[in-house]
């Protein structure tokens, strides 16, 4: 008869222990190598300072109708203009076929009056003049860019000039009916 209390003797019993054993032995190495290799995998998040960096929040309330404010986000330049009657007019009387990146001005706002855009010229990286008053603001009454002669329109999109695209527009949603979070 088959001793089958002693795991020497090849039973069923004894291989279940054994089993056992190298099941827990390998969960315990497991979670060893993830504890060991979490600091590691932790320093590759990104840091506070960037996270910071992710989003910006803009007070459109102090914008008077006209006036143009420059914010920075992830180390660009935000241009937000609260654009006049005239200037939105302006936007969207545009023919879109004679453009050379043809987007229509309701594409480029959310909101007709408030318009966000990267403030950083499309052809060499420089920032277009037309947000002080006193800038000049191109043929088309938006922003001009003295380095190369690109002039922008009172949408952002490209007019005149070596450009080859419209001021592109960041990601941003209007968090109330005064403000915009941007990012």
């Amino acid at each position: 008869m088959a001793d089958t209390a002693n795991p020497a003797s090849g039973s069923s019993d004894g291989e279940t222990r054994r089993d056992f054993l190298l099941y827990a032995s390998s969960a315990v190495g497991v979670v060893g190598a993830g504890l060991a290799l979490w600091p590691f995998v932790h320093s590759m998040n990104p840091a506070a300072d960037v996270l910071a960096l992710a989003s910006t929040e803009v007070d459109l309330a102090p914008i008077a109708e006209g006036q143009a404010i420059t914010v920075m986000w992830r180390g660009k330049p935000i241009f937000v203009r609260h654009r006049t009657a005239d200037e939105i007019s302006a936007a969207q009387a545009v023919d879109v076929t004679s453009l050379r990146d043809p987007q229509t001005d309701a594409d480029r706002v959310k909101k007709p009056e408030w318009l966000v855009m990267i403030g950083i010229c499309t052809h060499l990286g420089c920032i277009p003049l037309g947000q002080a008053p006193a800038d000049p603001k191109g043929e088309f009454g938006g922003w001009f860019c003295p380095c190369h002669g690109s002039n922008y329109d009172t949408s952002g999109r490209i007019r005149k000039g070596p450009a080859p695209l419209n001021l592109a527009v960041p990601p941003y949603a209007f968090t109330t009916d005064t403000s915009i979070k941007i990012g």
